[in-house]
């Protein structure tokens, strides 16, 4: 049986940091700061006003106020198919997971909680930015809410996230596996989640060859010896 999975675009695969970046340099100069905390990744525009309600007393210089981000976003929902324009955080990343969805037939979902900016939908926007990167006929979700709901419903196998929040969700509310991309390193990860049952990988490449290992697991599981020992209680 295929593998069901659902994977994160901004952060995990496309370059959200980057573009925001360079929109705010077009708006307020080359010393504006959109991450203002290093290694803090940016997902949607709740992220970067989070980060603008700190960075008026422990920001670094350029830090953008709430008022700029109120802007920025403004400016990028105004933008006419701004989700197409986003880098690859890893260069070749989506074609590799493309190739090796069709090599073991996995099934994947991309999920995003982009806002809208004007032109295509968002959905369409995301789906062309995958085909562009070498990704056919992409299925994308976009959502809001609890990735482990989502995961739960649609009786998904492995969510692939790169924030820690959204793989606990996934541990408190599915059955799925969470893959949590950690490009800071292992020893860099936020205190409550080392330990836990989800599998940590440092780029999309890892998390490529543990669903490599994931699906050589259950297809000796689904051998006639392998079912013969989870019927008796052993896992093989």
């Amino acid at each position: 049986m295929s593998l069901r999975i659902a994977c994160d675009l901004d952060g995990t695969l496309a370059d959200m940091d980057a573009a925001l970046q360079r929109e705010a340099e077009d708006l307020f100069g080359p010393d504006a700061v959109v991450s203002a905390f290093p290694g803090e990744r940016l997902e949607s525009a709740e992220d970067v006003a989070h980060q603008a309600q700190a960075v008026a007393t422990i920001g670094p210089p350029g830090a953008l106020t709430r008022k700029q981000v109120r802007h920025l976003w403004e400016h990028i929902a105004g933008t006419d198919n701004f989700w197409t324009s986003l880098g690859e955080i890893e260069p070749g990343a989506v074609s590799r997971l493309a190739a090796a969805a069709h090599a073991h037939r996995w099934e994947i979902l991309f999920l995003t909680q982009r806002p809208p900016s004007t032109g295509e939908t968002t959905q369409v926007q995301s789906q062309r930015w995958l085909q562009a990167h070498g990704f056919e006929l992409p299925s994308v979700m976009v959502m809001t809410g609890s990735r482990g709901r989502v995961a739960r419903s649609l009786a998904l196998d492995v969510v692939i996230d790169d924030r820690p929040e959204n793989c606990l969700d996934v541990l408190a509310d599915s059955t799925a596996r969470p893959v949590l991309v950690w490009r800071a390193g292992p020893r860099r990860i936020p205190p409550g989640v080392a330990g836990l049952p989800l599998e940590v990988v440092t780029s999309l490449g890892g998390a490529i060859e543990y669903l490599n290992s994931v699906t050589a697991e259950r297809d000796r599981g689904e051998t006639l010896f392998g079912r013969l020992k989870k019927a008796f209680g052993k896992t093989p």
